[in-house]
C-alpha cells in the first residue's frame, strides 16, 4: 500500500463486505440493496484491517509496452468504477425530471400488461415512452418526474433519453430540465 497514491485508494464502507478472487480476477461487492461483481484488468491490494483498496498498475499477464502505457488509465477507471459499484449496492439511484413549458405535462398510462409515459410537449401528437422493466417511474406532479432504478448508467441513460423529447432551449428555458439544472439564457434580437 506504501507505494500506491492517494488517489488510486478507495475506502470500503462498513455496510459493504467485499470478496475478492486473484486466481478469477474478480472483486464481489455485497451491500444492503444487492450483490455486484467486476471483472479486473489490473491488480489489487485489499486490506481487510484498515478496510481500504488498493488500485495497482501491475497488470495480471504479460502486455507489450503500449498495453502497459495505458495501465494509467485503467488505474483511474477501475478506481472509478469501484466507487460507482458501493454507491450502487449501498442507495437507490433516482433522478428527477421537470417539465417547463406552457402545457408540458408527462403521464402514466396503463395498457393491458406495459406501463407507458404519454408526454405532451407542445408538438401536434402525444410522445409515448414504454418503461423498461427494472426502472421505477413515479409523477409527482404533472410537470414532475421521478425515475429510480440499481444501476446509475441505465437511470441516467433513460432520463437523458427522456429529456432529448424536448431539449431545454437558451431563449425562454423550456423544456425538459434535470431537477437542479439551470439554463444560462440568452439575450433575443434587439430591434
Amino acid at each position: 500500500m506504501k507505494n500506491i497514491s492517494k488517489k488510486h485508494i478507495v475506502k470500503i464502507p462498513k455496510h459493504i463486505s467485499v470478496f475478492y478472487s486473484e486466481k478469477n480476477r474478480i472483486i464481489t461487492v455485497v451491500g444492503p440493496l444487492r450483490k455486484k461483481s467486476l471483472k479486473l484488468k489490473t491488480r489489487i491490494v485489499v486490506s481487510s484491517k484498515k478496510k481500504f483498496i488498493g488500485v495497482t498498475s501491475q497488470p495480471f499477464q504479460n502486455m507489450s509496452l503500449n498495453e502497459k502505457k495505458r495501465l494509467k488509465v485503467l488505474q483511474g477507471t477501475t478506481v472509478a468504477l469501484l466507487k460507482q459499484i458501493f454507491l450502487e449496492v449501498s442507495v437507490l439511484l433516482c433522478k428527477k425530471l421537470k417539465f417547463v413549458g406552457v402545457g408540458y405535462r408527462a403521464f402514466l398510462v396503463k395498457l393491458a400488461n406495459n406501463t407507458l409515459l404519454q408526454f405532451k410537449l407542445g408538438y401536434s401528437h402525444d410522445i409515448y415512452f414504454k418503461i423498461p422493466s427494472n426502472i421505477t417511474v413515479f409523477c409527482l406532479k404533472s410537470d414532475k418526474l421521478f425515475l429510480s432504478g440499481s444501476l446509475y448508467e441505465y437511470v441516467s441513460q433513460i432520463a437523458s433519453l427522456i429529456r432529448s423529447y424536448k431539449m431545454p432551449e437558451p431563449y425562454k428555458g423550456k423544456g425538459i430540465l434535470y431537477e437542479n439544472e439551470t439554463i444560462l439564457l440568452k439575450e433575443g434580437k434587439k430591434v
